[in-house]
């Protein structure tokens, strides 16, 4: 809509005297005898101090509601009795980041996907980028997963089945459904064995920043993937995870991923776990490796 008066009319509507020239961007606005700054198409009130109050208290009423509202959900996060967040319960993700952690079109086993990697793809040094293009290629056969090992850190967490947190002061246990594997994080101010083995989810040692337990991981074997795609590590993996709550049956989990061996730095990744609250919800064993033998359990009578 063009602003600008263009006739006697015009002028006169504005309060400006026809003839007079019409006023620079930049400069002061003409008045009128009202006392009334002119504008083309309408006037505006000078702002009263009642308007002002008014204004000021609303501002003041809204950030006072969004802290109430910001400390409400903080107080509802359960907590163990020394104060610190509790985390358990039965968790899992809606991500389908155990597709492929990097962003890729559907292809036959498996959907599309945005990815869950802070910069979207893998920083793999030369020589890593080409295993794990053989790995992909065979991920058919060669994913561990599908052999029914452990998923390892941090593949456990996005996996999509859920698990378990079993929470006390001084540690947390972490029930998957998947193989039933049994993750400890502990939180009683322990450091990593001196001497340790490679073990498939590593040694996990927290320890508390604020409301976000910080958690670092290492020892690790090289036996498992990240995902199907064939996104892999070597034994040199170093983990450290982030979990915190975003309300009491949502949490924020984020890791930080580094393996010098394979990667040319440090990654980040971040999903979302919710927790199930179905009547009757609970671990169901889901055991790989012991389908073949199905057949055999349990023992059947034998037939005449």
């Amino acid at each position: 809509m063009n602003t600008t008066p263009n006739s006697n009319q015009d002028l006169k509507s504005t309060g400006i005297p026809f003839g007079a020239s019409l006023p620079q961007p930049g400069s002061e606005l003409p008045s009128t005898s009202t006392g009334r700054t002119a504008f083309s198409g309408g006037t505006a009130e000078p702002a009263r101090p009642q308007d002002i109050a008014m204004l000021t208290g609303g501002i003041l009423l809204l950030l006072i509601m969004s802290i109430g509202s910001a400390f409400a959900a903080t107080k509802k996060v359960p907590r163990l009795t020394n104060g610190k967040p509790d985390f358990s319960g039965i968790w899992q993700t809606t991500s389908a980041a155990d597709y492929d952690l990097e962003p890729h079109a559907n292809r036959q086993d498996a959907p599309p996907g945005a990815g869950i990697i802070e910069g979207q793809y893998l920083p793999y040094l030369p020589k890593a980028l080409e295993q794990k293009k053989k790995n992909f290629e065979a991920r058919a056969t060669d994913d561990p997963a599908l052999k029914g090992y452990t998923l390892g850190v941090p593949r456990g967490i996005y996996y999509p089945e859920p698990f378990q947190i079993f929470q006390r002061k001084q540690d947390l246990t972490l029930v998957h459904q998947f193989g039933h594997s049994v993750r400890t994080i502990h939180t009683d101010g322990t450091d990593h064995p001196k001497d340790p083995y490679d073990w498939w989810l590593g040694d996990s040692r927290a320890h508390w920043e604020g409301d976000t337990l910080v958690v670092d991981v290492k020892h690790f074997n090289d036996k498992t993937w990240f995902d199907r795609a064939g996104n892999f590590h070597s034994d040199a993996l170093h983990v450290i995870e982030k979990w915190a709550f975003l309300d009491p049956n949502t949490i924020e989990y984020k890791a930080t991923v580094e393996d010098p061996n394979v990667f040319t730095r440090p990654w980040n990744i971040s999903v979302i776990l919710y927790r199930h609250r179905e009547k009757n919800f609970q671990l169901i064993e889901d055991y790989r490796f012991t389908l073949d033998y199905d057949q055999y359990y349990p023992p059947k009578p034998n037939k005449p």
